[in-house]
């Protein structure tokens, strides 16, 4: 279990001025805001996707462990949070500290 708005009850989701868009030339999805963008990896994405504002940073977490059982909770639960502490830092999510 991870610590107040880092995981239990943070509930991210993009900020208004970020849109999430499939690269057809590059095959990746980007994240576009205002005059620039960023090229996503295939886990980023799948992040990315689970931030609707509806599941805590835990329960995304929990989710990835399940497709991903090849990594533990905790190396999951550690790397979604400093993903989201990464965008958040840029402005890009909302609802994480």
């Amino acid at each position: 279990m991870t610590n107040g708005m880092t995981g239990d009850i943070a509930r991210p989701q993009l900020s208004l001025k970020v849109r999430l868009r499939f690269d057809r030339r590059t095959g990746h999805y980007l994240l576009l805001y205002p005059e620039t963008g960023l090229e996503l990896s295939r886990t980023a994405t799948e992040i990315v996707h689970l931030c609707t504002g509806e599941r805590t940073v835990d329960e995304i977490a929990q989710y990835l462990a399940q497709t991903h059982s090849d990594i533990s909770l905790v190396e999951i639960t550690r790397d979604v949070c400093d993903f989201l502490k990464a965008l958040a830092g840029r402005g890009l999510v909302q609802g994480f500290k």
